[in-house]
């Protein structure tokens, strides 16, 4: 079952990663912030049920930052960009 949660939670985050990649899903887009959410956050609970601290470390950021990108966009704001 451990398995499969991991599983779940990386096809969560790889496939809005890859589309965007491809061009196919902007990475501001709320469907790829909040797959990323999602993702990130299976993966993290998932590791800190195992005490896997590093990939807590990764993946509690990632939930983080993509949680504050929704928020933002929900807000109807754009997130700021790097210039």
């Amino acid at each position: 079952m451990e398995q499969t949660v991991q599983i779940i939670g990386s096809i969560l985050v790889l496939i809005p990663f890859a589309l965007a990649q491809w061009g196919r899903l902007n990475s501001r887009a709320r469907s790829y912030l909040l797959l990323n959410l999602c993702g990130s956050a299976i993966l993290a609970t998932q590791a800190a049920f195992t005490a896997q601290w590093g990939f807590l470390l990764l993946e509690g950021v990632w939930a983080v930052v993509s949680l504050t990108g929704l928020i933002t966009v929900l807000r109807g704001r754009e997130p700021s960009a790097a210039h």
